[in-house]
């Protein structure tokens, strides 16, 4: 057993960012492979773009529950690719409508049939944890409702 595994709570921070971490490089790796030009993390982008059409970063940003800048600096990447563009809302000047730019919609079959190989993966690593994705979002529910700093204050004020 690694040295993680065997201290048990004291590691699962560690273990959860080493898995993702993981399964991040090795999508990478994949993509890669099969000569996509595309990051892991954009893979969201585009789903929420291609059902929405034009979204600005803030709402993107909420959508995702990812951070304003973690946005910015994934969207600078993916124009840089050419696969987002962006126009002035006509309402408010101060906002940018982002939208799939026409390479990222023409590539989005075959981006889909990579994210489906992806996902049938994903189903292959857990399919003997049948509730995982119950147990992780009542997880993230309970981190939401409280977050681990608040809740550790409280637990070091009990000791």
């Amino acid at each position: 057993m690694d040295y993680l595994q065997q201290i048990g709570f004291a590691g699962l921070n560690s273990r959860i960012k080493r898995l993702s971490d993981e399964l991040l490089y090795s999508t990478r790796d994949y993509y890669k492979n099969a000569g996509l030009d595309i990051e892991p993390n954009w893979h969201l982008i585009f789903l929420l773009l291609e059902e929405h059409e034009s979204l600005t970063i803030t709402e993107i940003s909420q959508e995702l529950r990812m951070s304003h800048p973690a946005c910015v600096k994934i969207i600078k990447k993916m124009k840089k690719r050419d696969y987002i563009d962006t126009t002035t809302d006509k309402s408010d000047s101060r906002k940018q409508l982002l939208k799939l730019s026409g390479k990222a919609k023409d590539r989005l079959p075959l981006f889909h049939k990579h994210w489906d190989a992806c996902i049938e993966t994903t189903k292959d690593l857990i399919k003997k944890s049948p509730h995982f994705l119950q147990e992780l979002s009542e997880f993230e529910s309970l981190v939401s409702e409280e977050n681990y700093m608040n809740r550790t204050i409280k637990n070091f004020d009990e000791l």
